[in-house]
C-alpha cells in the first residue's frame, strides 16, 4: 500500500470532497422556510436546481478525467462551486437562487464524483468497501454540523451568509486539493478521442451488474432526499420544532449513518456485499413501511418520524459502501471516471425525483413524503435482491 493510501490527509480531504453534496444542501435547510418567505417562490426547487445541475454536470467530467486525470477537474470545479455560492449569498429572489444553486452544483459534483473514482484507482473491491464506510464516518460530519451551523447563522444574521460560508469553504478546499496525489497514471487513462469516451456510458448502461447496484443506491436515495427535502417542513411547520433545535432532529440520522458505516468496516471483511446490502435495505424497507403505516393513521406524533427515519437512514452506512464498491468493481480501469460519473449522477440526481413529487402532491401532511420514501425504499430492496438472487 503506498504512503497516500495510509495518509491522514488523503483520506480527510477525499472526506471532505465526497461530503459536499450534503453540506451544499444540509448547511440551509433550516433556512428554507424564512427563504420562501422572503423571496417567495418554492424553496424546494433550490434542491431540484442543484440536483439537476449535480446530475448532468458528472456525466460530463466523468469522461474528461479518464482522459486528463482526477486532479485538474477538482482544482476547476471548486472554482466554480466558489462562484456559485457566491451568486447564491448575492440573489434577491428565488429564481436568481436556483441558477446560482445550480451553477454551484456544476462546481460542487466533481468532488464527490472524483473521490469515488480515485478510491477506486487505489483499492480493490472489499477494501473499496472498508474505505468508503471510513469516509463516510468522517463525511457524516457535515450533515450533523451544517443544520447546526445554519441554523446559528440564522440567529445572528440573515440567510445570505450561509451561502457566505460555503464560498469560504470552497476556497480552503482549492488549497486542499494540492496535498492530493494524482491516483490515475498516464498509462491508465482512456486512449481515443473524447466522443468516444463519451461513448463509454452506452457501455455502461448495457453493464447488468453495474446498473443493479446502482439503481438499488439510486432508488434508496429518492427515498432519502425525500426526506431530507421534507423534513424542514415536517419538524419545523408541521410539528412546530424550533429552527435551532431542527439539528438536533437532523443529525440523529447520521449519526446512525456513522455507526453502521463503522459495523460496515467489519461486516464486509466477512460477508459478500451483495448479502450485505440484501439485509439492510429489506430493513430499511421494513422502518419505511412503519413510517408510511403510522403516517396513514395519523398515529404517534412526531416520534412516528423520528424513530423509523432513525433506522431507514441508519441503513444508507451499509447501502452506499456496498453499492457503491461493488458496481464500480464490475467495470474496467480506463472508465472507472465515466462510472463513477453515471453512478453520482443517478444517486445524487435521484433528489429531483423526490424535491419535484413533494412539490406536486403536497398535501400538508406526512402522507407524501412517507408514500414517496415507502415506494422507493422498495424499489432499492428489489434491485438488491434481484442481483444477489443471480450471484
Amino acid at each position: 500500500m503506498t504512503t497516500h493510501k495510509r495518509s491522514l490527509s488523503f483520506l480527510l480531504i477525499l472526506s471532505a470532497l465526497m461530503a459536499f453534496t450534503s453540506l451544499s444542501t444540509d448547511i440551509y435547510l433550516p433556512a428554507m422556510p424564512t427563504m420562501e418567505k422572503q423571496l417567495g417562490g418554492n424553496s424546494e426547487l433550490t434542491i431540484t436546481g442543484f440536483l439537476t445541475g449535480f446530475a448532468i454536470a458528472q456525466l460530463i467530467w466523468g469522461p474528461i478525467s479518464d482522459r486528463i486525470g482526477r486532479k485538474l477537474p477538482l482544482f476547476i470545479g471548486m472554482v466554480l462551486f466558489v462562484i456559485g455560492s457566491v451568486g447564491c449569498a448575492l440573489s434577491e429572489s428565488m429564481s436568481a437562487v436556483v441558477f446560482w444553486r445550480i451553477f454551484q452544483a456544476i462546481g460542487a459534483c466533481v468532488g464527490p464524483m472524483l473521490g469515488r473514482a480515485m478510491i477506486r484507482d487505489s483499492f480493490a473491491q472489499s477494501q473499496a468497501a472498508q474505505m468508503l464506510s471510513t469516509l463516510t464516518i468522517i463525511m457524516a460530519i457535515a450533515p450533523i454540523a451544517g443544520p447546526f451551523i445554519g441554523g446559528g447563522l440564522l440567529k445572528v444574521a440573515s440567510w445570505h451568509w450561509i451561502f457566505w460560508l460555503l464560498a469560504v469553504i470552497g476556497v480552503l478546499m482549492f488549497t486542499a486539493i494540492f496535498k492530493l496525489p494524482e491516483t490515475l497514471p498516464m498509462e491508465k487513462r482512456a486512449s481515443g478521442s473524447l466522443w468516444n469516451t463519451f461513448k463509454n456510458y452506452r457501455t455502461l448502461l448495457a453493464n447488468v451488474t453495474f446498473m443493479r447496484y446502482t439503481l438499488s443506491v439510486t432508488f434508496f436515495y429518492v427515498a432519502a432526499y425525500a426526506f431530507i427535502t421534507g423534513s424542514p417542513f415536517v419538524y419545523i411547520d408541521y410539528f412546530g420544532v424550533a429552527v435551532q433545535n431542527y439539528g438536533f432532529l437532523f443529525g440523529l440520522n447520521i449519526i446512525g449513518i456513522m455507526s453502521l458505516s463503522f459495523l460496515n468496516r467489519k461486516l464486509v471483511s466477512r460477508f459478500a456485499l451483495s448479502k450485505l446490502l440484501v439485509v439492510s435495505s429489506l430493513v430499511a424497507f421494513v422502518a419505511s413501511a412503519v413510517f408510511f403505516v403510522l403516517a396513514w393513521v395519523n398515529m404517534g406524533g412526531i416520534w412516528s418520524v423520528i424513530v423509523p427515519m432513525f433506522v431507514m437512514f441508519s441503513m444508507n452506512g451499509i447501502i452506499a459502501a456496498c453499492a457503491n464498491a461493488a458496481a464500480l468493481a464490475a467495470v474496467p480501469n480506463q472508465i472507472a471516471g465515466s462510472a463513477a460519473a453515471l453512478l453520482g449522477s443517478l444517486q445524487y440526481g435521484s433528489g429531483i425525483i423526490s424535491s419535484l413529487l413533494l412539490a406536486v402532491f403536497s398535501s400538508g401532511t406526512l402522507f407524501t413524503m412517507a408514500w414517496i420514501i415507502v415506494l422507493f425504499v422498495g424499489l432499492s430492496a428489489v434491485m438488491a435482491g434481484w442481483q444477489w438472487a443471480r450471484g
